[in-house]
């Protein structure tokens, strides 16, 4: 890597994403840049979401989904056999579209990952250590009993970051984090994941310009072909793609004009 090379946490080579017959992302190549907060925009369809969830086999969860290509994490390729997908999704967080906390206390969100994954240190100290780097703790410190399906919208979207901080990922992704969120709660969110990006990588979803302009260093902006198989357009620095973008389609939906 020469000095001027963007260090790539995740690198996607050739992808295609199949739901059965049907090619729901076709040919993609991306790379997430380290301790960058890197964007995917475009119209509703366009393979968005299905891209990201390639990036940690969220997509083998689907019978019917079939991957081909190569998605590294670190140099190495994900999708390799011996590869165990659980710990793909340790290293590789996911927060989704709605809040999706469980039905235990709000402490319990949080251990409730370390546990599972052998977490043999002060387990007080990682739930107030994560509540705190999603900006929680003050608002919740006293309540740590209680369900966190007491919490609001918001509130519980940052706890369910906080739940994937928990176990320590190198990467976040982000799949329309608040668009189910009020104004205020959207604002929270975006201001932690500026925060957060010093620590992790992060791609995000998101169907809000405004918020990608704000939020992303880098923007992915996808398509959807004929056959209703989405594509990427292009990719660049996000200033580049949103005020000098090197394809007229970009530039089309951005101000716009389609989408």
């Amino acid at each position: 890597m020469t000095p001027n090379e963007p260090e790539y946490i995740i690198t996607i080579k050739n992808l295609n994403q199949y739901y059965g017959d049907f090619l729901a992302a076709r040919d993609v190549n991306l790379g997430l840049e380290k301790n960058k907060v890197t964007a995917l925009i475009g119209p509703s369809g366009c393979g968005k979401s299905t891209v990201l969830r390639t990036m940690n086999r969220m997509n083998d969860l689907i019978k019917t989904a079939r991957t081909e290509g190569e998605i590294f994490f670190e140099g190495k390729n994900i999708y390799e056999k011996e590869v165990d997908p659980v710990e793909v999704r340790r290293r590789i967080g996911m927060v989704f579209q709605k809040p999706n906390p469980f039905p235990k206390s709000i402490y319990d969100n949080i251990a409730w990952g370390a546990r599972i994954n052998g977490f043999r240190g002060d387990m007080d100290e990682l739930v107030e250590t994560s509540l705190q780097k999603t900006a929680l703790w003050d608002e919740v410190k006293d309540k740590l009993k209680q369900s966190a399906l007491s919490l609001s919208g918001g509130q519980q979207q940052r706890l369910c970051i906080a739940r994937a901080v928990a176990v320590q990922p190198s990467v976040l992704l982000m799949d329309e984090p608040a668009s189910a969120l009020d104004p205020i709660s959207t604002g929270k969110i975006e201001d932690l994941i500026d925060e957060l990006k010093q620590a992790y990588t992060i791609a995000i979803v998101t169907h809000n310009m405004q918020q990608a302009g704000r939020i992303s260093d880098y923007t992915a902006f996808f398509m959807v072909d004929d056959n209703r198989s989405g594509y990427l357009v292009e990719m660049g620095a996000t200033e580049q793609i949103f005020f000098n973008p090197s394809d007229k389609r970009t530039e089309a939906y951005i101000s716009g004009r389609f989408g």
